[in-house]
C-alpha cells in the first residue's frame, strides 16, 4: 500500500477504510441482536444483557430473598451484573476484534 516514494496509496487506503466501516457496522448490528446471560449465587440471580450492554432482564429466585439480609441479595445481583458485563466485553472483543485489528493495516499508526 505504500508507493516507492514512501507515500501511501490513498485510493487503497479509502477502499480499506470503507471495508472496515462496513465490517464495524455489521459487528455492531450483531452485538445489538446478541444476548449475554450472567449468573450469581449458583444461578439464584440471572441477568440478561444485550451485546450492547443494555440490561434486558433480571430474574431473582425467591430463595435468595431474605428481608433481614438485603445486602446478600444486593451483592448477588451486583455479581450477576458483573458476570453479564464480562460476557458482553468478551463478545464485543470477539465481534469487533477483527475490525479493530485491521486498523493497523491502514498505515495510520493505530
Amino acid at each position: 500500500m505504500v508507493r516507492p516514494g514512501g507515500q501511501p496509496n490513498m485510493q487503497q487506503l479509502m477502499k480499506q477504510a470503507a471495508k472496515l466501516q462496513q465490517a464495524a457496522q455489521a459487528a455492531q448490528a450483531e452485538l445489538a441482536e446478541a444476548e449475554v446471560t450472567g449468573t450469581a449465587g449458583g444461578g439464584l440471580v440471572t441477568v440478561t444483557m444485550a451485546g450492547t450492554g443494555e440490561v434486558r432482564s433480571v430474574k431473582i429466585d425467591p430463595k435468595v430473598i431474605d428481608p433481614d439480609d438485603p445486602e446478600t441479595l444486593e451483592d448477588t445481583v451486583l455479581a450477576a451484573l458483573h458476570n453479564a458485563a464480562e460476557g458482553v466485553r468478551a463478545l464485543t472483543e470477539e465481534k469487533m476484534g477483527p475490525v479493530t485489528g485491521g486498523l493497523g493495516g491502514l498505515g495510520m499508526g493505530f
